[in-house]
C-alpha cells in the first residue's frame, strides 16, 4: 500500500458518505473515463455523464433537504469533484460549476426565491456563473453589463464571455452594474437569470485547448427582462455575493485540479513501472525516483490542505478566502506539473493523442487560469502578509 493508498483509506467517511463516493468511483470508471476521450476528441457535451450524475442524485449533495436536496458535508462535494475529474475533467467542471452558481442562491437568496429556483437544480438541472465580460476578467470591477429597473422587471443589456455552462444552464448567477449607482464598486448587483428567457443569446462556443467536452459560452443580453423577484439581495449588493461565491468556489477548482493531478501520477506510475530502458524499468532511475517522491508527497501535502479548508468551511468559518486562495493556487499549479511531467515520463507517446497523458496536459492549463489568475492569487496572498499602516 503507498502513501496515497493510506491517506485514502485515512479519511474519515461516514457510512453514508463511503456508499455515496463509492457509486461516484464506480460511475466514473464505469461510465465517465470510457467516454472521456471521444468527447474530447469531437467536442461533444457528455450528456450521458451529467445523465448519469442526476441518476445519483448529485447536485443534491450542497442543496438543503427543503428546497428538494439531499445535503452532504462541503468535503463529500469536494471529494465528488476530484473523482469525477479524475476521469474526465470536462465532465468534472460542468459537474462542478452548478455549485459555483447556485452556492450563493442557497447563501443569499430569500426562502422565496430558493423554493422557486432551487427544486430543478436539485433535480439535475444545470446551473451556471456568469461574471467574465472581454474587457472585465480578474478586474470585476470593470464589466460593463447593466441592469435597469422597470416596474417590476430588471431589463439586462450587455455581454459575457467564457461561461461554463452558458448554452445549457437552467439557471446563471448573472453579475451586472446597476443603473443610477455611478461608483463601479458599489453598483455590481447579481441576480439569477432562467434558461431561455427571451432576450439572451448565445453567441458562439469557445473552441479550446482543452476541457473540449465541456461548453463554453459568449452571451449577449439586449433588452432582457427577468422579474425583480430574481435580484440576489438589494441593487450594489454584487461585491460581496461575488467574494463570498469565489471563496467556496476556488477550494471546488482546486478539487477539480487535483483530479487533473491525481489522473497524471496513477498514468505517470503505472507506465514507468512498466516501461522498460536500458534492461531496467522507468522507475528504477533514481532520477526518476527523485521527481516521482517530489510529486507524491506535493500531491498528498496539497490534498490534505483542501481538507483543511474544507473544514474552515464546514465550522461556519467567516474568513478563509486566503486559504481558498492557497489552496487553488497549489493545485492547479501542481495539475500543470504533473501532467507534464507526465507527458516527459512518457516519451514519444505522452505527446499524441492516443495517450491520455496529452489530453491531462491541455486540461491542466486552464486550472491556472480560471477562478482568478495563479497571479492574482500570488498577489492577494503576499499582500495579506503587509504589515497595517
Amino acid at each position: 500500500m503507498t502513501a496515497l493508498d493510506r491517506w485514502d483509506a485515512a479519511r474519515a467517511w461516514d457510512e453514508d458518505e463511503r456508499l455515496i463516493l463509492g457509486q461516484v468511483r464506480r460511475l466514473a470508471d464505469e461510465v465517465i473515463a470510457p467516454n472521456a476521450a471521444a468527447h474530447d476528441r469531437d467536442g461533444s457535451f457528455p450528456w450521458e455523464n451529467v445523465r448519469a450524475l442526476n441518476a445519483l442524485g448529485l447536485n443534491g449533495i450542497f442543496i438543503p433537504e427543503e428546497y428538494g436536496g439531499t445535503p452532504m458535508r462541503y468535503r463529500v462535494y469536494l471529494e465528488c469533484v476530484r473523482i469525477i475529474s479524475t476521469a474526465c475533467a470536462a465532465t468534472g467542471i460542468i459537474y462542478a460549476t452548478n455549485f459555483h452558481g447556485m452556492g450563493p442562491l442557497i447563501e443569499f437568496g430569500t426562502e422565496e426565491q430558493k423554493h422557486r429556483l432551487l427544486p430543478r437544480i436539485a433535480e439535475g438541472g444545470l446551473g451556471s456563473l456568469a461574471i467574465t465580460e472581454p474587457n472585465a476578467g480578474s478586474d470585476a470591477t470593470g464589466m460593463t453589463t447593466r441592469f435597469r429597473e422597470d416596474s417590476d422587471t430588471i431589463v439586462i443589456d450587455g455581454g459575457k464571455t467564457f461561461i461554463t455552462n452558458g448554452d445549457v444552464a437552467e439557471r446563471i448567477l448573472l453579475f451586472g452594474k446597476w443603473d443610477g449607482i455611478a461608483d463601479r464598486k458599489a453598483a455590481i448587483s447579481a441576480l439569477i437569470l432562467e434558461g431561455g428567457t427571451p432576450g439572451m443569446s448565445v453567441v458562439r462556443l469557445e473552441d479550446k485547448m482543452g476541457h473540449r467536452a465541456s461548453s463554453t459560452a459568449a452571451l449577449a443580453f439586449d433588452g432582457c427582462r427577468v422579474p425583480r423577484a430574481n435580484l440576489l439581495g438589494k441593487p450594489g449588493d454584487g461585491l460581496q455575493i461575488l467574494f463570498a461565491s469565489l471563496n467556496k468556489s476556488r477550494p471546488s477548482i482546486a478539487a477539480h485540479a487535483l483530479g487533473i493531478a491525481r489522473a497524471a501520477f496513477v498514468d505517470m506510475i503505472a507506465y514507468t513501472n512498466e516501461r522498460r530502458q536500458s534492461n531496467q524499468r522507468v522507475i528504477d532511475f533514481q532520477g526518476n525516483q527523485f521527481l516521482i517522491a517530489d510529486l507524491a508527497t506535493e500531491l498528498l501535502l496539497t490534498e490534505s490542505w483542501l481538507d483543511h479548508v474544507a473544514g474552515l468551511v464546514e465550522s461556519g468559518a467567516e474568513n478563509f478566502g486566503i486559504e481558498a486562495s492557497m489552496a487553488k493556487l497549489r493545485a492547479s499549479d501542481l495539475a500543470m506539473r504533473m501532467a507534464t511531467e507526465c507527458v516527459q515520463m512518457h516519451g514519444g507517446y505522452g505527446y499524441v493523442r492516443d495517450n491520455r497523458a496529452e489530453r491531462l496536459m491541455r486540461d491542466a492549463k486552464i486550472t491556472q487560469i480560471w477562478e482568478g489568475t495563479n497571479q492574482v492569487h500570488r498577489q492577494l496572498i503576499g499582500r495579506s502578509f503587509a504589515a497595517r499602516r
